[in-house]
């Protein structure tokens, strides 16, 4: 029992219903909210729509709507070489996306797994999926508040390397803890980019100012910085975290060091 503005009330034992007893001059009033106590890690699982392989080791999962309809992908790793599987932002907790990543956590086991976030909006249903899979999280330290609670979080400040030939960078813009990460180990020399650089067309990729973006300036600015870390000649492909529309049935956009020369200031 308990009161709330003049009224006494107490919960039901059953179905999470809230009743109120308030008095209204002689006589009582009764009324029924109901409230709903389900835990979101208590929510049915969507079957959704299965990753799609586009190379030996990489997937693309399907737009995830709790990420702002954005890419996810996952890298598969070698843990007998110390290359962990990269899970680049969050897919949906969907059966399709849960069975490769079960799979995944399986061969590669809960040390031989990364998460990255390169972005506020990829941490989509972080939690949950982090606590299935029990992979480390690794993210920018102006972000690392949006997380509270999640388990084996790693916060970066400028760089790091979390494995050999694997790099992360800060870039700032399209949010505050924005950063890319970049592969580059036998057989793949790659860079997932984040939402700093979105397709416009096929085959092309650019930064784009919207209603989300952080701070302009220093998206162009990251940019730049990135040109200038990246070694010459690299990558090979770009990976955006952004919806892929734009491209028109592409998945990775080729030609990427060309690309990244002509976004020149």
């Amino acid at each position: 029992m308990g009161s709330l503005q003049g009224c006494l009330w107490q919960r039901t034992s059953s179905g999470g219903t809230l009743k109120l007893r308030a008095m209204s001059g002689s006589l009582p009033v009764h009324v029924a909210f109901l409230t709903d106590q389900s835990s979101p890690f208590d929510r049915a699982v969507e079957p959704g729509r299965p990753p799609r392989q586009l190379t030996e080791a990489l997937w693309l999962f399907a737009p995830n709507r709790a990420a702002q309809g954005g890419s996810s992908w996952l890298l598969q790793g070698d843990a007998q070489r110390g290359q962990p599987d990269l899970l680049v932002d969050c897919p949906a907790y969907t059966e399709a996306n849960l069975e490769l990543l079960d799979r995944r956590a399986q061969v590669a086991g809960a040390s031989a797994g990364l998460i990255v976030l390169t972005g506020r909006d990829g941490h989509g249903e972080l939690r949950r999926l982090q606590q299935r899979l029990g992979w480390p999280v690794l993210v920018q330290e102006q972000e690392a508040y949006l997380l509270p609670g999640v388990e084996q979080l790693e916060a970066f400040a400028e760089t790091l390397e979390p494995a050999p030939g694997v790099r992360l960078l800060w870039t700032p813009g399209p949010s505050p803890g924005a950063c890319v990460v970049h592969v580059q180990r036998p057989g793949v020399d790659g860079l997932f980019c984040g939402r700093l650089l979105v397709p416009l067309a096929p085959g092309r990729l650019a930064p784009l100012q919207t209603p989300r973006t952080f701070h302009w300036p220093r998206q162009l600015a990251s940019v730049q910085r990135l040109r200038a870390w990246l070694p010459q000649s690299s990558p090979d492909w770009l990976a955006t975290g952004a919806a892929l529309g734009a491209l028109r049935g592409q998945h990775l956009v080729a030609n990427a060091a060309e690309l990244l020369k002509s976004l020149a200031p």
